[in-house]
């Protein structure tokens, strides 16, 4: 497998070269050295709302393509566990709804909620049976507000990028937030997901991509602060209406802050305006194409279509026409790798510091 470094000093680094957008034996790579080893968005506690309730998904289909599902027990415990039944492979959650047992159709192997082995027809004779493989396999599930994350074979605690989501958004109150279908979309990028990613992670673009969001946001004092494994964009504002209500302890008390865009390592955008959040999530579906989810939770209607949370398809829109450019670039046989400004590509440095490591761990 091809490895990448990255200079750790912005100063003096390169970005990313162009082959990593390029190579399909890292684009592999990528699936078991960086997607596994971290944390994915699954949803909200909404999808098994009441107890002794069953959601199956397909994590990242066409890329994981991973068969898993949510339940809640009838003692309204949460879980995400795998969908393959432990016998010979089978699905055994088909539909979201109510059940009190999981049972795989196939041959009647029986599981509870939590995912523990219970029954299993014609196998009295067999020895050493069940043993702990037996059960479905428990992800580790995090909580912050409704939402739901699962590692899959995690190298960090997701509990340490809610915390420090929560020090500037721990006033807002998330379980308050409505998932609203409406405005929620799906988008199609003809572009490497990590390209999409490196767009979002500055906002060097914005007064030469984003007219209206430039005439909105004060570029000037616009902030990029970086942590493990997120980072904060911050988008402060001349105006004083569309911007938080902050409390008088929190750090950011007396700006005008109209966003918060937060990014979690490597695919995952949580974007705080006063309306609410947008979440963001970019799912591979090879070298050249990328699905993004945008999911919106509304707060305060009244706010939705105002400031800097406004006009959001117009702006996918955009970055999709630049990110797509971009992917037609970096296939030239002529670019090599670029470098950092060490004042407005923080992130996308971050980002790409982080990406060499997890595929040299």
């Amino acid at each position: 497998m091809k490895t990448y470094h990255i200079h750790p000093d912005i100063k003096k680094a390169e970005t990313l070269p162009a082959k990593f957008y390029k190579d399909a034996e890292t684009f592999e790579a990528l699936k078991e050295y960086v997607f596994l080893k971290s944390w994915q968005f699954v949803g909200d506690e909404n999808l098994v709302r009441l107890p002794q309730s069953v959601h199956p998904f397909v994590l990242l289909d066409s890329f994981l393509t991973e068969p898993m599902m949510l339940t809640r027990d009838q003692d309204d415990g949460v879980s995400c566990l795998t969908n393959v039944c432990t016998h010979r492979g089978n699905v055994v959650a088909l539909h979201s709804g109510k059940s009190k047992k999981l049972t795989c159709m196939y041959h009647g192997r029986r599981f509870n909620l939590k995912g523990e082995f219970e029954h299993m027809p014609e196998f009295n004779d067999a020895e050493d049976f069940p043993r702990p493989c037996d059960n479905l396999h428990q992800f580790p599930l995090r909580k912050f507000g409704p939402l739901l994350f699962a590692g899959l074979n995690p190298s960090f605690d997701f509990q340490q990028v809610i915390d420090k989501m929560n020090e500037r958004i721990g006033f807002l109150p998330l379980d308050e937030f409505r998932l609203d279908n409406s405005i929620s979309k799906d988008f199609l990028v003809h572009a490497h997901w990590a390209l999409y990613c490196d767009n979002y992670l500055e906002g060097f673009h914005v007064p030469f991509v984003h007219e209206d969001l430039n005439a909105v946001l004060d570029y000037g004092s616009y902030k990029t602060e970086v942590y493990d494994y997120c980072n904060l964009q911050i988008g402060y504002t001349d105006e004083a209406t569309e911007v938080f209500d902050l409390p008088i302890d929190h750090i950011d008390y007396g700006k005008n802050v109209a966003a918060y865009y937060y990014w979690v390592f490597p695919n995952m955008m949580f974007n705080f305006y006063p309306w609410g959040l947008s979440v963001n999530v970019v799912k591979p579906l090879d070298m050249n194409r990328t699905k993004v989810s945008f999911m919106s939770y509304v707060y305060d209607p009244s706010k939705l279509d105002k400031g800097a949370g406004s006009g959001l398809e117009k702006v996918e829109r955009e970055d999709e026409f630049v990110v797509e450019h971009v992917q037609k670039g970096v296939r030239s046989s002529f670019y090599k790798a670029g470098r950092f400004s060490p004042t407005r590509e923080q992130g996308v440095h971050h980002f790409h510091l982080l990406l060499s490591k997890f595929l040299s761990s």
